[in-house]
């Protein structure tokens, strides 16, 4: 097929690219490089410059194509609450024009980025996707909205849908192809790395007082490289006649902001200081995912995602 990938220079849509082409897909690439890499311009993609706020670059890069995957986005949960009409113009108003695009364009299938924000502090762990959708950030609430939007336009347009709620994204591709680091990154683990690395002079853990282990939150951390195949599979599971779906995508794990800070350390052979800071409005103190229906539906698990491969693939490209 030929696929669109909005947000493909960034660090996730970067890996996700680099699993299509493996597959044999053709894609083009559309990016407005806000926070994208040249160096995930991989030669073998065709590069539209453009943003999803223009709905004609949007309705151009969106012609000829067979299905599209919706990266592009901001992605803070501390900016979001800070800056809400920032996300809203974006992530709202910008996938309204992916959506309108594709629409008139006559993609058939889409596959949009979306997170584990949508479901807020849930009570049951680990949450799957019967849990309550309700979001403790505006970024959350962001990418709650477009999946409401999405059974309308298969409804009204025919686009078939796979949303896909990442926990944390993390590592890089393990034979070094895409490099691209995160611009000013609000993350951990690229926040953790900088400080090993000397480019920030240390790590801010916000919180210590959460109801877990140590008193630091808790998090499931996917490695970008399974997230990648989870969006081949999710393509090829619409084109083959599967039914819109919204699934979960993390390792059904989890580990502590001090756990890892601390494993980064070991792992780096360098000394990672941090201090601690109040805690950010919107965190909730645990989240683990179940990702039973992933396997079910696409066949997928987390094969790459455990947390010293993930330390290391990210300091090869650090370091």
């Amino acid at each position: 097929m030929k696929i669109l990938v909005t947000g493909g220079a960034g660090y996730i849509g970067s890996h996700v690219v680099l699993a299509l082409l493996e597959a044999g897909h053709s894609v083009r690439v559309f990016d407005d490089m806000s926070t994208g890499a040249h160096e995930n311009l991989f030669s073998e993609v065709e590069f539209i410059k453009g943003t999803m706020l223009d709905i004609a670059q949007m309705q151009k890069a969106a012609e000829g194509v067979d299905a599209v995957i919706h990266m592009a986005a901001k992605k803070a949960v501390g900016e979001s609450m800070e800056n809400p009409q920032i996300y809203a113009r974006n992530n709202i108003c910008g996938d309204i024009n992916v959506l309108n695009a594709i629409a008139q364009a006559g993609v058939k299938y889409f596959v949009f980025s979306s997170s584990s924000a949508v479901y807020g502090n849930a009570e049951k762990m680990p949450i799957d996707e019967t849990a309550p959708l309700k979001p403790e950030s505006f970024y959350g609430f962001t990418k709650l909205q477009t999946e409401c939007l999405l059974p309308w336009y298969y409804k009204l347009k025919g686009v078939k849908f796979a949303s896909l709620r990442y926990f944390n994204a993390v590592g890089y591709d393990g034979k070094g192809r895409a490099r691209g680091k995160e611009i000013n990154p609000q993350n951990l683990l690229p926040v953790v790395l900088e400080a090993a690395a000397g480019i920030r002079s240390e790590v801010k853990i916000f919180g210590s007082d959460y109801p877990t282990a140590d008193g630091t939150c808790v998090r499931d951390y996917v490695h970008v490289t399974d997230l990648a195949d989870a969006h081949s599979r999710a393509l090829n599971f619409l084109a083959g006649g599967g039914q819109n779906l919204c699934v979960n995508l993390g390792t059904e794990g989890g580990h502590s902001v001090l756990e890892v800070v601390k494993r980064a350390a070991e792992i780096t052979q360098k000394e990672i200081k941090y201090s601690f800071a109040p805690r950010r409005e919107g965190d909730p103190a645990v989240v683990r995912a179940s990702s039973a229906l992933a396997e079910k539906t696409l066949g997928w698990k987390a094969v790459n995602s455990g947390l010293d491969n993930i330390i290391k693939t990210m300091w090869e490209i650090y370091k």
